[in-house]
């Protein structure tokens, strides 16, 4: 993997060496790809050159180095003296040696473009051949672009000039300082220059250009001043993005007004760019004026009211970043969460409560805490916020702990202080340290003094411990149906035995008039220890349902009393609020996922639930739970059987669902999916030729995608047919799409040549990558179509590890979404045998590489206990 890997030690020695008020001037050379300018030694398009002089202060006489990802390092100067590039230049780092008190370092590098989505990424869109470039600094990437010292606590003052085609525009953190300029007699190019930003860190540094549409306007805040605003695209999603501009530049400004009245501090910066960006191999990024967000959020074709909301939440999180990790910004990367868990909860709240998303509470239970809760049982899990020796350990701190997890604990963090008191906490905090750096104890100290609450303790078990409790209710009844005594239970996993405070709320639910299950009475309480009688529940009737953790306030497992799940099982689909059936679907899935609730009883639950729920959120993770349990869970012997119980049931919940509804979209990308049933086959062919209809859906093309990614895994297309298809319309979504399909086909050839695309083609760009090793592993029928890849896929992961990056290495052996390259569709046992042994023969592999792995087992291990549970129900049944 290239680049060295800064150690948490190497960053605090460099720390003590730099010091006073640090400048860098930047230039980037970006005209290497225009005729005539090959005298600027820029090469061909795949690279560019890089000018940085950073002016600082050090101890005399002590050394240091800055950090840099290049091609070739032209020239060095360090106070006025030429240094040989090849002696100070090695493993990305140039060694600065007899430092005096006031220094001044120029490096000239060529650097090269990249096709990963990390440093400056540049894409080439087929449709109209333009260019686009955009930067992607977190963790440690600024240095593939200029030379850094690149660590979140050397903050400084940048001054960023940029030489361009004439007929892009470029973008970066800070307004332009005055109109661009052409040299004279040459038109073909423009120079930037922009004014210098505040202090700040490295890594939130950015640069985007291209010929991107553009949209501009302005917020005016409470104070009387006006934020200039932006969004831009590629042109060729400049018509689909055109209508949702002023609904986004809306969410934005509430958003500001939000923040600015929650925590009491200004935004703090001259503007507010938001550039959607091709390729991208994360979901946005919090550069300081100019954040960056996948393109895949405008939409070209109809999409989910899910992923709707998660655009304006994804919105929301970034704009957060601006207070909460841009303007002060964590020391180190082990508090990482204290940017990511905070904005996840924080802009779930302002999505609540200053948006028409009023349900994003439920949303975040079924999809980001239920997240958590799953990456919390894993081998990998760590605290929330826990050691982290080396940027290595940083990259894969970007889980379901730091952002899901975090954010439920913040979530619990507000009720058991009190809201008043921590946002007032958290305006005192973010005063305080304002343009500088902080730790954890810096923030609860502020929380301290404004709660009352013993924050160092409660820091100590739900920040810095690992691990997950389960609460139950135990519920003993007297003659006449009233509660004799009500107790909550609270357990910890043998390996991380901890039992936290909680405060939270127990609903009674009870079944009205209409046949709909209504809250009749709620309990607030705190509960510490093993068990807590809840008093206030003595003598009152028995309800329908108990629900532990009523309005999800704590981060918890909870298990409801017999007589509730038997309830719950049944009447779940009644319950009139999205937030109760979101906690207690979440508690049902748990049960699938630990072998304590039959995973075809889970199904029929579910399928039940889907008639009437509507928070667009749930009904997609119920869709995914649902096929992850007939595909993983079931007994092996029945999955093609339930496999077309649930393909039929879908398909006539399809067709009852209303016109061109959520749901309708929903119900049939689902079916889709399956690619099973023996009507499937006419079907497809049904609606790509307008034979089959379902009223109010339009087959736009991410739809005819789906259908002919269906096709693909069922072997109904070939590869010519989906070359056929791409070529009617050749866009950058549309290639991706097609790698996918090509891998999907259920053909030892086509297997063969997905494994070799994604290791061995280096043309590849992220999404390309993701796309193909997704379709590789997308035939979920065909186990012996895999077998041979498990020993193919272990005997890879060094070679993996060794000649890719960071990103693409994990989307290769374990990625955040898919499965990349692991044949998880083989047999299970196979995999958990090839896991142990890799494991065992790998002792000192990466810490990050072995998480991979381990997290890989965990999932293959998963599977044979839920599948034997399943069998043992199964031969007890019959």
């Amino acid at each position: 993997m290239p680049g060295a890997n800064l150690t948490r030690q190497e960053a605090e020695e460099r720390r003590q060496v730099v010091a006073g008020e640090i400048r860098y001037r930047v230039h980037l050379d970006l005209t290497g790809n225009i005729p005539g300018h090959e005298s600027d030694e820029t090469g061909d398009s795949g690279n560019f050159i890089s000018t940085s002089t950073i002016d600082f202060d050090a101890q005399p006489d002590s050394s240091t180095f800055l950090d840099l990802i290049a091609d070739q390092v032209r020239v060095v100067t360090l106070n006025g003296t030429q240094l040989d590039p090849a002696q100070v230049f090695q493993d990305s780092r140039i060694l600065l040696t007899d430092l005096q008190e006031h220094n001044s370092v120029t490096v000239v590098a060529k650097c090269q473009y990249s096709r990963t989505g990390e440093g400056l990424h540049r894409s080439v869109d087929p449709s109209d051949g333009n260019v686009y470039l955009y930067s992607q600094f977190e963790v440690p990437d600024a240095r593939r672009v200029y030379a850094v010292f690149d660590q979140p606590d050397i903050k400084a003052v940048f001054d960023f000039t940029v030489a361009a085609p004439a007929d892009w525009t470029v973008i970066s953190n800070q307004p332009v300082a005055f109109e661009p300029e052409s040299p004279a007699n040459d038109e073909t190019v423009r120079f930037w220059t922009f004014r210098s930003t505040p202090v700040m860190s490295s890594y939130l540094t950015a640069f985007c250009a291209g010929r991107y549409a553009q949209w501009t306007s302005e917020h005016t805040l409470a104070s009387g001043r006006v934020v200039p605003m932006g969004i831009y695209c590629r042109q060729a999603l400049k018509e689909a993005a055109a209508p949702d501009v002023d609904y986004l530049f809306d969410v934005t400004a509430k958003g500001m007004d939000f923040y600015n009245e929650t925590w009491g501090v200004e935004y703090p910066y001259a503007k507010y760019d938001q550039v959607f960006v091709p390729e991208y191999n994360a979901g946005a990024m919090e550069n300081i004026g100019c954040v960056t967000l996948r393109d895949s959020y405008i939409y070209q074709s109809q999409t989910t009211d899910a992923n709707r909301e998660r655009r304006v939440v994804t919105v929301l999180h970034e704009l957060a970043h601006m207070w909460f990790g841009d303007l002060v910004t964590m020391k180190w990367w082990n508090d990482l969460w204290l940017n990511e868990s905070f904005a996840e909860f924080t802009s779930t709240l302002a999505t609540a409560e200053a948006t028409e998303w009023k349900d994003a509470w439920a949303t975040f239970t079924s999809g980001e805490k239920s997240w958590g809760q799953a990456e919390d049982e894993k081998p990998t899990t760590h605290p929330i916020t826990g050691e982290i020796n080396d940027i290595h350990d940083t990259e894969v701190a970007f889980d379901g702990i730091t952002y899901a997890k975090g954010a439920s604990v913040l979530k619990q963090l507000v009720a058991y202080a009190g809201r008043k008191e921590f946002f007032q906490g958290i305006h005192n905090y973010l005063q305080k340290h304002q343009y500088s750096n902080a730790t954890l104890n810096d923030l609860l100290i502020e929380l301290e003094a404004t709660s009352g609450r013993d924050m160092k303790a409660w820091s100590n078990l739900w920040l810095e411990k690992s691990g997950i409790n389960t609460i139950a209710a135990c519920v003993e009844e007297n003659e006449d149906g009233t509660i004799k005594e009500l107790a909550l239970t609270q357990t910890a996993p043998a390996k991380n035995p901890i039992v936290r405070p909680h405060r939270l709320a127990i609903g009674f639910y009870n079944t009205d008039e209409n046949g709909k299950v209504v809250r009749t009475d709620r309990i607030e309480l705190d509960v510490d220890g093993e068990r807590t009688i809840v008093a206030e529940a003595a003598g009152k009737k028995r309800p329908d349902l108990i629900l532990i953790n009523d309005d999800d306030l704590t981060y918890t497992k909870i298990r409801l009393d017999g007589k509730s799940l038997s309830f719950a099982l049944r009447y779940m689909d009644r319950l009139v609020d999205s937030l109760p059936r979101a906690i207690i679907f979440l508690s049902l899935w748990d049960m699938v996922r630990n072998a304590e609730l039959p995973a075809e009883s889970f199904i029929s639950t579910m399928l039940k639930a889907l008639v009437t729920e509507h928070e667009s959120t749930t009904f997609r993770k119920i869709l995914g739970t649902i096929a992850t349990a007939r595909l993983f869970y079931v007994a092996p012997a029945r999955r093609s059987q339930v496999t077309e119980r649930v393909a039929g049931e879908i398909w006539h919940l399809a067709q009852a669902a209303a016109a061109g509804s959520d749901e309708q979209f929903q119900l049939l990308t689902s079916y889709l999916s399956m690619a099973a049933g023996p009507e499937f086959a006419r079907r497809a062919v049904g609606f790509l030729d307008g034979s089959l209809v379902l009223p109010g859906l339009e087959i736009d093309n991410d739809l005819r995608w789906s259908i002919i990614f269906a096709q693909a895994k069922a072997g109904a297309i070939d590869t010519a047919g989906i070359e056929a298809e791409l070529a009617k319309k050749d866009t950058t979504e549309n290639r991706e799409h097609a790698y996918f399909a090509k891998a999907a086909v259920p053909t030892a050839e086509a297997k063969a040549w997905a494994f070799d695309q994604a290791l061995h083609n280096d043309q590849l760009t992220n999404s390309q990558l993701e796309a193909v090793a997704n379709g590789f592993g997308a035939n979920a029928n065909n186990p012996e179509l895999y077998a041979g890849y498990v020993s193919r896929f272990f005997d890879g992961i060094d070679w993996i590890w060794d000649h890719k990056t960071f990103h693409m290495s994990e989307g290769l052996i374990c990625p955040l979404n898919g499965y990349g390259l692991y044949p998880v569709f083989a047999h299970a046992a196979d995999l958990v045998q090839a896991g142990q042994a890799w494991l065992e023969s790998h002792p000192e592999a990466p810490k990050a590489l072995r998480g991979m792995v381990q997290q890989n087992l965990d999932g293959s291990e998963r599977v044979l206990r839920v599948q034997k549970y399943n069998e043992e129900i199964q031969e007890n049944q019959d």
